[in-house]
């Protein structure tokens, strides 16, 4: 089993935004959700945002910023992503379940 697992991603520096095609069974409106999410904190922070799995399967936010990137707010990162986990906190746990029980095979 890998130790992380990307869902989606968007990085403001080649202004593109990923999507895991393993999760393309999730319902349209989730993926442009989440596209609108990505997307979103790029223009706003910069840097790039992924969300990824860990082993549990819990939902994590990584951001990256290159070095010389004097226009990342890493301020505001931390504020829209905590923005983010209470704004669509059951969008997110809704998102874990579905990894737990899909592809880690948990019983709920």
């Amino acid at each position: 089993m890998e130790e992380q697992v990307v869902l989606c991603g968007a990085n403001s520096y080649e202004q593109k935004y990923y999507f895991n095609q393993k999760f393309s069974a999730l319902p349209q409106s989730i993926r442009q959700e989440l596209q609108i999410m990505c997307v979103l904190y790029t223009e706003d922070v910069g840097g790039i945002l992924t969300l990824e799995y860990d082993r549990e399967g819990n939902l994590e936010f990584k951001v990256t910023a290159d070095d010389g990137d004097y226009f990342f707010d890493e301020i505001g990162s931390a504020l829209k992503i905590r923005q983010y986990q209470l704004e669509k906190r059951e969008l997110l746990e809704a998102l874990e379940l579905y990894y737990k029980v899909i592809f880690l095979g948990e019983k709920i």
